[in-house]
């Protein structure tokens, strides 16, 4: 996300026939930021940040389990678990939203919102401009 800040989210609800899609760019949030929230999260989920080496491969359930109780010891007795550094968060700055409404005749509702050129682009921002365009399915 670093050499290339450009994203995309989808959400979708395949029973109701509808998603949205959000385009923009990432940003890391704060230290403060990431402290706030890692404090508002339960103090197992704080723990298993400490646990877990995110995605990397692990051969053994009980490895994972033995790096638990290391970490559990290692915070016994503290009143406040503090965020790992390595742990953080990213925002996404939409600059274009797609809301899609399926039809059972395939001509779907679309309608797409974009920032207009140089006025920024946070929602909800009484200073931001926005386009907002009905697409063809």
């Amino acid at each position: 996300m670093e050499v290339n800040p450009n994203a995309a989210l989808t959400f979708w609800w395949g029973d109701l026939e509808r998603s949205v899609r959000i385009e923009g760019v990432v940003e890391k949030v704060s230290a403060e930021e990431s402290d706030t929230y890692f404090k508002s999260r339960p103090i197992g989920s704080r723990l298993g940040a400490w646990t877990s080496n995110q995605s990397r491969e692990i051969p053994r359930r009980e490895d994972l389990e033995r790096q638990e109780a290391e970490v559990v010891a290692r915070f016994s007795g503290m009143e406040d678990v503090p965020r790992p550094n390595h742990w953080g968060g990213y925002r996404l700055v939409p600059n274009r939203i797609e809301f899609w409404k399926g039809r059972s005749s395939r001509l779907h509702d679309r309608i797409v919102f974009t920032i207009k050129d140089g006025t920024g682009g946070v929602v909800g921002d009484s200073q931001s401009k926005w386009d907002i365009k009905r697409l063809q399915p």
